[in-house]
């Protein structure tokens, strides 16, 4: 008689490693990094951050007068 393996397939697809891939916001490249994610490298990760420091990206809101700024 055959004695089964307690370990199912199912714990056996558990215990793999998942590897996540995404889609680089700036150069749509697809990647499994996760150094810079979700930026595939270093180079488009520099990039994001100097079209922050240009004010290319800008949260919408309600703009502050003189008199909220005073206060």
């Amino acid at each position: 008689m055959e004695t089964t393996n307690p370990e199912s397939s199912a714990q056996k697809q558990t215990n793999a490693k998942v590897v996540k891939v995404h889609k680089c916001p700036i150069c749509g490249k697809l990647t499994d990094s996760v150094q810079y994610r979700p930026f595939c490298s270093k180079r488009c990760a520099d990039i994001d951050l100097g079209i922050w420091f240009n004010g290319g990206y800008v949260i919408e809101g309600k703009a502050q007068t003189d008199e909220e700024e005073s206060e």
